[in-house]
């Protein structure tokens, strides 16, 4: 049985030392959520992560409002949150305080061009994975090419090719039932 205390400490883990933003957060999910603590199969956490990636919002927020949820009901849910947003608040909150007398610094400058590869590397990790576990091969690589070339070198809307996507899935799917029934 999961516990409040053990459901805190596993999110604010999370929100606390992962740098980069949501979907570089989703390893060390992956590492609490499913292999330290086993509270979901990893066909459940990619579920999640799938629907956190599809709701508006932040993924993280939407990730421990479903995870604490599904574990707790509405109050884990609650306590997930919190959780996970609190150590991230707390350091914004000073690094705003605490900005305007150290952004000409150069340790300070140095410091973020050295965060930002490490960053670019925590999100390319997860999607990597997350494009195996979604059956993404050399048959339909071109989707996430294509989405990704548009969006980046036509400046596309990304939620036109969002929309898009879902548009040619759900024709891509009536069209392949109805292949099966004939």
């Amino acid at each position: 049985m999961v516990k409040y205390c053990e459901l805190f400490w596993s999110f604010f883990k999370i929100g606390t030392f992962t740098l980069g933003g949501g979907y570089a957060m989703i390893p060390l999910m992956e590492q609490e959520l499913v292999d330290r603590h086993g509270w979901l199969s990893q066909a459940d956490f990619l579920d999640q992560v799938a629907l956190s990636q599809s709701m508006p919002g932040v993924l993280a927020v939407n990730m421990a409002t479903g995870v604490g949820y599904r574990l707790k009901g509405l109050r884990g849910s609650v306590v997930a949150v919190v959780a996970n947003v609190m150590m991230p608040i707390i350091f914004i909150i000073t690094l705003a305080m605490l900005y305007r007398y150290f952004r000409s610094n150069p340790h300070v400058e140095h410091f973020f061009m050295g965060v930002r590869p490490a960053a670019v590397a925590l999100i390319a990790a997860p999607v990597f994975k997350l494009a195996k576990s979604a059956g993404i091969g050399w048959k339909t690589l071109w989707v996430p090419v294509a989405s990704a070339l548009l969006i980046w070198l036509l400046g596309v809307n990304p939620i036109f090719v969002i929309l898009a996507a879902i548009a040619l899935g759900l024709l891509a799917g009536l069209l392949n039932r109805k292949g099966n029934e004939a």
